[in-house]
């Protein structure tokens, strides 16, 4: 297999965690100037990244699609836990970690422009929503697990990457549940191993 590398991008190193947490990392091929390839819009004809090439030759995208992929290969226990109420809460989490990178992701080109009424009542829309997920990821901190289904994985990413793009907004005042899981899943293998450089 073969995927589109990025070090930045919470969405790529999602699926590096998953990959990581499968035990299956070593058969994926980084594909590290997949954005300058003529043959990824080729695959892919949103030229996104992440994109997985699968060893048939089938590309699949975005992150949601590879991270259930890769939950298929392997003996590992499953990321994506079956049909029942586990599963709808797995992908409940993850949807709301990739809510929070969908309205922080953008926000960074936005604040980098001529700020007018309009663009500023954007950022502030997306700030809203970014403290709101926080919140109510504090709620339920206390029932997180370490890494052990694709909604931990998903909010662990999105937590790592407000540490990274915005440090001067910094999360963890008022969530002190969610800043102790935290904590202690930054250290493992899936987090630890794909940890954005240093700026």
């Amino acid at each position: 297999m073969k995927l589109t590398i990025s070090p930045n991008s919470p969405y790529v190193r999602k699926a590096r965690a998953c990959a990581i947490q499968r035990g299956i990392e070593h058969l994926i091929e980084p594909w590290l100037e997949a954005g300058k390839d003529p043959a990824l819009p080729r695959l892919n004809p949103l030229s996104k990244v992440p994109t997985l090439v699968t060893d048939d030759g089938v590309a699949l995208f975005d992150s949601p699609v590879i991270c259930e992929y890769l939950d298929s290969i392997g003996t590992a226990p499953p990321l994506f836990p079956p049909a029942g109420p586990a599963r709808w809460n797995a992908l409940r989490q993850q949807a709301l970690g990739d809510g929070i990178l969908d309205a922080s992701q953008p926000r960074r080109r936005e604040i980098a422009l001529p700020q007018d009424e309009g663009r500023r009542s954007y950022i502030e829309l997306q700030q809203g929503k970014v403290a709101r997920a926080v919140d109510a990821l504090e709620a339920e901190a206390g029932t997180l697990g370490a890494l052990t289904t694709i909604g931990e994985i998903t909010i662990a990413c999105a937590l790592g990457y407000l540490d990274f793009r915005y440090a001067n907004e910094p999360w963890r005042p008022g969530h002190p549940t969610l800043e102790a899981w935290y904590a202690r899943v930054s250290r493992l293998p899936a987090m630890a191993r794909t940890a954005p450089p240093p700026a």
